[in-house]
């Protein structure tokens, strides 16, 4: 299988006119110059309306990175570089855990079997416990890293007793190629690659129903989100709009993220199924965003992989779950669903 199109910086310039009513004057009051958003190879909304240009009915100009991980987006933010970016949960935690300003927003996915643990034929790994000894990589800082040395401490094996390898999902697909690795957890596409020649041991929706519970989320700079609350919503609504699709025409949007990222249909299918796609509505529910006033579950989520980062010595304190509260920001989506 192709393992897709990686681009490592991609960017797009959207300059239709949305503020039909606005003179020019009034619309640079309003809207920034440029809105930078950082992005990821993963088969999910956002991709589908980057592919199908949703993003143009927003009405400025956009400039969209593509990253490798959400460690590295969360960087990017941290440096002032980046204003709207996509992370995992775990990036998330981190990034709130330091107070660097931002806010979750959206919930691309809860993840599934799109991520996972695949162990190489030739390791002779069939069990966690058989991982003792081996060479594991999976990006650091990301929702993998926190899968994985979850999985290793439910099944009381020490993460010193595993070689543990930081590297980013192209470089896992290299490294399993030329037979540097046992094992890796990474998500899709790279995880579709590496099981051709290999099996998946656990995947993230094995452990969530463990209560380790994982997801990709759209984070914000809390600045830029309070002067251009009104972009963050358009933003939103085309990845609601993105979610209609997959509801609408799922066959369509297979075939829409087969034709982007260059993958057979049936992968295609595979890696969109990965995940549990929930749409905008569904997102304000209490076991989600909630709604403004009364925060959901999503915060007790960030709450525990803090306390688990906290723990592995990821990061120096884990903040009260009143912080990661007050960092989920449901307004948007509201926003976004108002005629």
């Amino acid at each position: 299988m192709k393992t897709g199109k990686l681009l490592i910086a991609l960017s797009v310039v959207f300059s239709l006119g949305f503020f039909g009513g606005c003179s020019k004057k009034e619309e640079s009051a309003q809207n920034p110059s440029v809105v930078r958003i950082a992005t990821q190879q993963i088969p999910n909304d956002e991709n589908i309306a980057k592919a199908k240009e949703y993003f143009k009915a927003i009405g400025v100009q956009l400039k969209i990175v593509e990253f490798d991980s959400g460690a590295a987006v969360v960087s990017a933010i941290a440096a002032g570089s980046i204003d709207i970016g996509l992370v995992g949960t775990t990036p998330a935690t981190t990034a709130i855990s330091k107070n660097l300003g931002v806010e979750l927003i959206w919930i691309h996915g809860i993840l599934g079997k799109s991520e996972a643990l695949a162990v190489k034929n030739s390791a002779g790994v069939k069990s966690v416990v058989d991982l003792a000894g081996k060479k594991v990589a999976t990006p650091f800082g990301s929702t993998g890293h926190y899968s994985l040395l979850s999985a290793l401490e439910l099944n009381g094996v020490s993460a010193s007793d595993v070689s543990v390898l930081d590297l980013q999902p192209k470089d896992i697909f290299a490294a399993w190629k030329r037979g540097d690795i046992d094992a890796a957890y990474v998500w899709d596409p790279v995880l579709s690659s590496l099981l051709e020649d290999g099996s998946v041991l656990l995947s993230s929706e094995d452990l969530a129903k463990l209560g380790v519970i994982t997801a990709d989320v759209e984070i914000v700079s809390a600045e830029f989100g309070k002067k251009y609350p009104h972009i963050v919503a358009q933003y939103i609504k085309a990845l609601s709009k993105a979610q209609d699709d997959y509801r609408s025409d799922f066959n369509g949007t297979v075939t829409t993220l087969a034709k982007y990222f260059q993958i057979s249909e049936q992968d295609s299918k595979n890696q969109i199924l990965g995940n549990v796609w929930l749409s905008a509505s569904e997102q304000l529910g209490a076991d989600y965003l909630g709604k403004s006033g009364s925060v959901g579950a999503i915060a007790l989520s960030l709450k525990k992989t803090a306390d688990f980062l906290e723990k592995q010595k990821s990061i120096t304190t884990a903040p009260s779950l009143e912080v990661f509260q007050k960092a989920v920001n449901p307004h948007y989506v509201e926003l976004s669903l108002q005629k």
